[in-house]
């Protein structure tokens, strides 16, 4: 194992380790409030004195790659404790969200009732890891004095409901991968295959049967409390938490994961309300290995400053890579200054910061038993990132408006949205949009996008909020924006027929139309935080 930290070491370019005497204790059973035994790995450095400890608590697993961190900590100054979250492996009981509060509470008392711990404790890990960590701190540990949040937010249902919408692709792959991770070494490998025809049935509550091939309840628990404000989502919203969270956080973000416009907003929340915090944004998805790679160092040197009371370094509050080769970029602040660059869709698929002309709306039929397919963006399967969006533009059911080539770099930094003027035949539909790159060499490469969920019908102007961005057009590159109707299965298709979500069954076709003209400007706004302006 301790090869196996050296080599994990140097693929995160983590500091050099101070110790490699690390004694591994396996299996421990620490007790729940309910009595459930909960099964954990305590990694801890062989030192004659306490030493503060890193707590992960993890569905995952408590080896492999939480194994490796975990002794890596211990490596470095710290004693390390991963602990199977309930109904995984080992844990008893079942996964049980709004359990996770208590049972992390009960391992955060239990750690610094050892006589190796010196009564401080970090939370660290990525994903579901950063949902225990918030649990935790919703009780208001004593002993908790640090955390590292990576690639998750406050709020549960934000993400699971984009834009109105139902993320079927991430709800569907992380239903399969939950109730598989532990039946078979073989599940990732056929993923892939085992969802496809799950994401294309109706009705959608019994999708996880189709995948797994037994109901799932958190997964029809999702479904079945798709309004605003169900009372279900209530226990795990711990956005009030962050008002007063009395912790310092480092957070870490990616421009395609699908938490980031609820981290960037739980960022300015606990800016707002004075609380200790920096943010990390880079050009990552989810599941990308940069989080890790990125996220422990980044996690090291915090907890180096307020548990074992090094120097802080300096740092900006707010670090991001501009995508399109413009590099990191340290800001005061998030969104950073800027101003709102109105670019207007016009006749002929143009795009142009001039009012458009008079002129005809753009038409098109969507028609949910063919659905618009997702291409990149924000999921947790391997369709997601930046990737080459050619083939989905010659669909009839997409519309595409593109700029001249810019004679000069163009970047954006912050919240982008788009204002459509719209007319559908069906009250119950979506409207998708877009930003692409357009190289010299006319690849389109998605930037950002976001979805909205019409109930109402008849004509009017909506605003899509794209997720927030820093990116930089390059010169001879050209802006362009999409809009349709759908990005399934990333968004769950609008059956247009206004049944519930967990079963209606019934597609109905829409007759979409989007207006550009001087009565009714549809146009993309950007962020733009250069002075140069386009000609």
């Amino acid at each position: 194992m301790a090869l196996g930290s050296r080599v994990f070491a140097a693929i995160l370019h983590a500091p050099p380790a101070l110790t490699r005497d690390v004694d591994v204790q396996r299996d421990v059973a620490v007790a729940a409030p309910d009595g459930t035994s909960l099964l954990t790995d305590l990694y801890l450095a062989r030192s004659r004195e306490p030493l503060p400890t890193v707590l992960m608590r993890c569905p995952y697993g408590r080896r492999a790659v939480h194994g490796l961190s975990a002794r890596m900590f211990a490596e470095r100054g710290y004693h390390a404790v991963v602990q199977s979250t309930r109904g995984t492996f080992g844990s008893g009981g079942q996964l049980d969200f709004d359990s996770e509060a208590a049972d992390g509470r009960a391992a955060a008392d239990w750690i610094v009732a050892r006589d190796w711990s010196n009564g401080e404790i970090a939370g660290f890990g990525a994903s579901y890891l950063s949902f225990t960590q918030l649990a935790l701190a919703s009780t208001k540990p004593p002993q908790l004095k640090a955390m590292a949040i990576g690639v998750w937010a406050a709020e549960r249902r934000a993400a699971t409901y984009p834009g109105g919408s139902f993320a079927l692709d991430r709800a569907l792959t992380w239903t399969y991968v939950i109730e598989k991770q532990e039946r078979s070494r073989l599940a990732y490998m056929r993923m892939g295959r085992a969802l496809q025809p799950a994401f294309g049935h109706l009705p959608l509550i019994d999708a996880d049967t189709l995948a797994t091939g037994h109901p799932v309840g958190f997964y029809r628990a999702w479904l079945e409390h798709d309004q605003p404000g169900d009372p279900y989502w209530a226990a795990t919203d711990f956005r009030p938490v962050l008002r007063d969270l009395g912790v310092p956080v480092t957070m870490i973000a990616g421009w395609y994961d699908i938490f980031l416009p609820y981290m960037l907003a739980d960022y300015q929340t606990l800016r707002e309300h004075s609380q200790d915090v920096r943010m990390r944004v880079g050009p990552w998805r989810h599941s990308s290995p940069d989080v890790l790679r990125y996220g422990f160092r980044d996690a090291l040197g915090w907890f180096d400053t307020h548990l074992r009371h090094q120097p802080e370094p300096r740092h900006d509050p707010v670090r991001v890579e501009v995508m399109g080769g413009g590099g990191w970029r340290g800001l005061r602040q998030w969104p950073p200054p800027a101003s709102s660059q109105r670019w207007h869709l016009q006749p002929g698929q143009a795009l142009a910061t001039a009012p458009p002309p008079a002129c005809e709306p753009d038409r098109y039929r969507y028609d949910p038993a063919d659905p618009t397919p997702a291409v990149g963006g924000s999921t947790l399967s391997q369709n997601s990132g930046p990737k080459d969006n050619r083939a989905l533009e010659q669909r009839a059911d997409v519309l595409t408006y593109t700029s001249a080539p810019m004679g000069s770099a163009l970047e954006i930094v912050g919240p982008v949205s788009v204002e459509l003027h719209v007319a559908s035949s069906s009250a119950h539909t979506d409207f998708f949009a877009r930003l692409c790159d357009v190289d010299p060499k006319g690849k389109s490469v998605n930037v950002t996008d976001g979805l909205l969920r019409l109930t109402e019908g008849g004509p009017r102007q909506v605003r899509v909020d794209l997720w927030p961005v820093a990116h930089r057009f390059g010169p001879g590159h050209r802006i362009r924006l999409q809009v349709s109707s759908g990005a399934h299965p990333r968004y769950a298709r609008n059956p247009g027929t206004g049944e519930p979500l967990a079963t209606a069954a019934s597609l109905k076709a829409a007759d979409q139309a989007v207006y550009h003209d001087p009565e009714r400007p549809s146009a993309v706004l950007l962020p733009v935080t250069t002075s140069e302006m386009p000609s």
